[in-house]
């Protein structure tokens, strides 16, 4: 079954009306919000954790009531929040002073060429070295495959091969189903950690 609940149906149940941000703000600021980690746990609190632990205690669950009761408990947060996304958006107010489309057209040469072209010949060079160290074969995934999640198999495993950055980067927007390898460049070649 699917449905859709309206914006306006939300309001009459919660009695918030949903902001109604500039185009591309909202995005921007969120982007800003993901580099600068300002409504992080450890700046805003756990609110997973928070809200619950409110509505166990309130009489009359009410907006208001939950304002109360968190600005209570974290009295800079909002503030501290907005601080350091704030200076975020600044910087990146400066860097799109600097975007020009030459810059873009590097960016997106970069991407297409060197960076597949790197991420596809490591790839190949992990699942290779792998299938040495267990005695089988590999291969690489075809694109069905891919859309899943899955760089390679060595023997029958399946594997999603990613740099160690991608375990900050990844910010639970993706979930993927198999075995993890995760690399990081060294001076001296790859260093590899597979998940077993």
């Amino acid at each position: 079954m699917n449905f859709t609940i309206k914006n306006e149906e939300l309001e009459s149940i919660n009695g918030i009306a949903t902001p109604n941000f500039p185009k591309y703000t909202s995005q921007l600021i969120n982007w800003a919000n993901q580099n600068a980690q300002g409504t992080r746990p450890k700046v805003v609190g756990q609110l997973s954790e928070l809200f619950p632990e409110y509505e166990d205690s309130a009489d009359n669950v009410t907006v208001q009531d939950w304002t109360q009761w968190y600005l209570k408990r974290y009295p800079n947060a909002i503030e501290n929040a907005t601080n350091k996304i704030y200076e975020q958006v600044e910087n990146l107010k400066k860097a799109i002073q600097l975007i020009d489309k030459d810059l873009i057209r590097s960016w997106v040469e970069d991407l297409v060429i060197s960076k597949t072209y790197n991420g596809l010949y490591v790839q190949k060079a992990i699942l290779e070295k792998l299938a040495k160290i267990k005695n089988t074969t590999y291969r690489l995934a075809c694109p069905e495959e891919e859309s899943k999640g899955i760089d390679g198999f060595v023997g029958t495993t399946p594997y999603s091969i990613k740099a160690e950055t991608y375990k900050v980067m990844n910010r639970l927007s993706e979930i993927i189903e198999v075995k993890m390898i995760y690399y990081i460049k060294t001076k001296t070649g790859l260093k590899i950690e597979v998940e077993e």
